[in-house]
């Protein structure tokens, strides 16, 4: 089912999960959503992931074919689970843990799959186990920042005079696929859709979006209301490019601001106070820090500035300063007013304290961090300051 390399990784995994499971009582989990696949076999497949309080997990498999393992059985149809587990020698879960966060249509037919079992929220198991990463993962992860960081120091190569937003957008998804990023902006949820990222440039910084990005943007389309807009990069327009590191089955987060020509002195402000909200939050956040406490911190910080009214946005305000990041890019924990997490070592946070500044565009810098028992150490390095393409 998954490489040999992996085979001590993946009982790491379970035991997380399972120890989970037995702090709320659970018989075990069902797993079917691609995010959770992966996380708990090594692969993505078409089929459902089964973790008992004890034991190895169970792998019940529709496609692809050929998948091997004494804990691969392949499937039709998830009513034949329960046949299958007590073949195996296994009791049928009186509790039993399931993704509420996939559809409704897969939540009630697996429910009805086990109709003696009581259901639980089996997303917010694995929202909790997957917030804290491994040291594999966090190898992962720090491959994934290396390669994204490559990446940014080669954007003024492929910049060129008269280019609009999306021109200069494609260039930089080349470069990111060339250095090996799968071209995957895996998301938790159904109500954000973006690919690769973000570049966005002047007043369409300032378009609101349905979506809750700091960063608003009209788009190319309706059907994907979000992001650059075909806009004429112009002198006197701040460019924020927020594109998505993903290479390796782990997403980094990470933005930086370009500029053509001067910016005015409330652009640059607002991207020193940026700067400082980084260095002020990566000090504070350690384990068992509050995530709302990080989010007022940086709050007092902008308004000690002047500069609130920009803060997380203009026209329309993001309501976080940071999420958590790993095979989706918005995992727990969240940095915002009213988010009840606290953070543990090992988390992996992008901070993303932004400005939009009417008229000249959005400027801030984004960060992928791990929490350690010193501070949020930054993974995702280049340089900070707005960077001249002109």
């Amino acid at each position: 089912m998954y490489s040999s390399n992996f085979q001590p990784e993946s009982s790491l995994r379970w035991k997380r999960i399972q120890s989970v499971l037995q702090s709320i009582n659970a018989d075990a989990v069902l797993l079917n959503t691609n995010a959770n696949l992966y996380y708990s076999s090594g692969r993505v497949f078409n089929g459902y992931t089964y973790i008992p309080s004890e034991g190895e997990a169970i792998y019940f498999v529709r496609r692809p074919i050929g998948l091997k393992g004494e804990n691969v059985h392949y499937i039709h149809k998830p009513e034949q689970i329960p046949a299958l587990l007590t073949e195996i020698g296994l009791p049928l879960p009186r509790k039993l843990a399931i993704e509420w966060d996939a559809s409704h249509g897969d939540f009630t037919r697996l429910s009805a799959v086990f109709p003696d079992a009581e259901i639980t929220n089996g997303s917010a198991v694995m929202r909790k186990v997957r917030s804290v990463k491994t040291d594999y993962e966090l190898g992962l992860l720090h491959e994934s920042a290396v390669k994204h960081a490559e990446v940014y120091h080669r954007i003024e190569s492929v910049y060129h005079n008269g280019m609009t937003d999306i021109e200069l957008q494609i260039e930089i998804e080349r470069l990111l696929r060339l250095h090996g990023n799968l071209g995957l902006f895996r998301i938790n949820g159904q109500s954000m859709e973006i690919f690769m990222g973000n570049v966005i440039c002047g007043d369409n910084a300032d378009t609101p979006t349905p979506y809750d990005f700091a960063m608003g943007g009209a788009g190319l389309s309706c059907s994907i209301p979000v992001g650059c807009n075909g806009s004429l990069i112009r002198p006197g327009m701040a460019v924020m490019i927020d594109m998505c590191g993903n290479f390796t089955g782990y997403m980094t987060d990470m933005t930086r601001v370009y500029s053509v020509g001067e910016l005015p002195d409330l652009a640059h402000r607002a991207h020193q106070c940026s700067i400082d909200i980084h260095r002020a939050v990566s000090q504070m956040g350690k384990p068992s820090v509050k995530a709302a406490d990080l989010y007022n911190l940086a709050i007092s910080i902008a308004k000690e500035a002047g500069l609130e009214n920009y803060f997380m946005g203009h026209t329309q305000k993001a309501g976080f300063i940071g999420h958590g990041v790993g095979i989706e890019v918005n995992e727990a924990p969240v940095l915002a007013p009213r988010s009840k997490d606290i953070l543990e070592g090992n988390q992996v946070i992008a901070l993303e304290p932004k400005f939009v500044i009417p008229h000249v565009g959005a400027v801030g810098i984004e960060d992928t961090y791990m929490v350690t028992p010193e501070g949020m150490k930054a993974i995702t390095n280049a340089p900070v300051e707005i960077v001249s393409l002109s």
